[in-house]
């Protein structure tokens, strides 16, 4: 694909993604709506997990989910650990990933796309090789490559080497063929979910710094563990 042709689909890629995402917004606001309300009868306010990730080129934005976690902490303050705050809802939501469904806004913002790597920890960003940055030349997705071929179930340094290869093989085609195999999985429920897997499991590139929650959020290890739990779906 050559320097024009790789333009115009980038551009077409961008309106399919405003006309797919727009569509699923109104067609699923009364599933989005239902959701809202159980999870503030369920687990309180607030319905949504905003947090930080970088994207296109490394910029930061604020990426948004369901909340699928209580607050629960134990006598000493720190959080219980993630299977004790899972709440029924929140487990329901991910099985078939519709706890990612307020990302479709960041699609509509244009801080994201419908397929593209997964936003990973800001933290990640000084620790990548030149080549593994290379996977923010192109728009995070709610679903991509790596996603597909195994979601968290992958290693980290298998994760990046699909961005990677997703990067250097972007088409139309491709993105398509992404998303009608992200509709099976889920449809079967074949996409791997591992809720409450901690980081070090699959993190054989040292990303997470020996995988040691406390080395992050200045040595506090309750905020480390909310921030991989509730981020879980944007790691996979």
């Amino acid at each position: 694909m050559n320097s024009k042709q790789h333009r115009i689909q980038k551009a077409l890629k961008r309106v399919l993604d405003v006309l797919i995402a727009g569509t699923a917004l109104l067609v699923l606001s009364p599933l989005i709506l239902l959701l809202s309300l159980l999870i503030r009868l369920t687990t309180g306010a607030p319905v949504f997990f905003r947090h930080q990730r970088p994207g296109y080129r490394a910029k930061i934005f604020t990426c948004y989910k369901f909340r699928t976690m209580t607050e629960a902490r134990d006598e000493e303050g720190n959080l219980l650990p993630d299977d004790q705050r899972l709440t029924r809802v929140g487990k329901f939501m991910r099985s078939l990933s519709l706890d990612e469904l307020p990302q479709l806004f960041n699609v509509l913002k244009g801080d994201m796309s419908l397929v593209g790597p997964r936003p990973l920890l800001i933290e990640y960003l000084k620790r990548y090789t030149p080549e593994q940055a290379r996977r923010h030349e192109a728009k995070p997705g709610i679903t991509g490559l790596a996603q597909v071929k195994g979601r968290n179930a992958l290693l980290f340094s298998q994760r990046l080497a699909y961005d990677i290869e997703y990067v250097d093989h972007f088409s139309l085609w491709l993105d398509v063929k992404i998303l009608l195999l992200t509709a099976l999985k889920l449809f079967f429920r074949r996409l791997e979910d591992r809720a409450g897997q901690h980081v070090s499991v699959v993190d054989d590139l040292g990303l997470h710094r020996d995988s040691n929650p406390t080395l992050f959020h200045g040595g506090n290890p309750s905020g480390a563990r909310k921030e991989m739990s509730e981020a879980r779906s944007l790691s996979e």
